[in-house]
């Protein structure tokens, strides 16, 4: 069954007002890419039935939710730091990067925060970390959903170019198909440099 509003577990939170922001990436793990942060405000008066984490959820179903997010937010904002700026800063930095120009975008603006994972992103805003929040508070699902969506788009796009890697398939993650034409074809100008696969390749050429 779809998730409801009221199926999250209950979830103790150090604010009480309606500009609470989900915050959510997705793309810490590929080789190549951006990586994608989003930042959520539901509006209370709309909910949206079916959120959850993102990976839960199949393409159809997130592309749908997507447009649902997109319609009835009170505010979202989705955000990105580009491969360059992985390998600049690490990926730790540049996915917290990603997530303050989410946050910063929002109008109107948020007031607290809620992020996935164990870390805030920084910003000077009020908030709480939550592990595994995608599947703890509604809006840092939307969030979820929404930075899915957008990377998932890009690795379509990508294939459109390069058929030849797979990125409709893998989404750019260091899966067997996408190390064979990383071997077959070298890295691309979107390939992190800074990781280890596409340091090895780069070192060969």
């Amino acid at each position: 069954m779809p998730a409801k509003p009221g199926d999250f577990p209950p979830l103790e939170i150090a604010y009480v007002g309606e500009r609470l922001a989900g915050v959510d990436e997705v793309g810490r793990g590929p080789l190549i890419g951006s990586v994608v942060a989003a930042a959520v405000i539901l509006d209370p008066a709309r909910p949206i039935d079916g959120l959850t984490d993102s990976k839960k959820l199949t393409a159809r179903k997130r592309e749908a939710l997507d447009v649902l997010i997109r319609e009835q937010a009170l505010a979202f904002v989705v955000a990105e730091a580009s491969a360059a700026e992985v390998d600049q800063l690490n990926i730790y930095h540049a996915t917290h990067l990603a997530m303050r120009r989410a946050i910063d975008g929002l109008a109107p603006a948020a007031e607290y925060l809620l992020v996935d994972g164990n870390r805030l992103p920084g910003h000077s805003l009020p908030g709480q970390a939550v592990v595994k929040g995608d599947a703890r508070h509604p809006a840092i699902a939307a969030a979820s959903i929404l930075a899915k969506v957008a990377r998932d788009s890009q690795m379509v796009a990508l294939d459109m170019r390069y058929p030849e890697y797979g990125f409709a398939r893998h989404k750019g993650y260091p899966t067997k198909e996408h190390l064979e034409a990383l071997s077959a074809h070298g890295p691309l100008e979107e390939h992190r440099r800074s990781f280890a696969p596409v340091q090895r390749q780069l070192a060969l050429i």
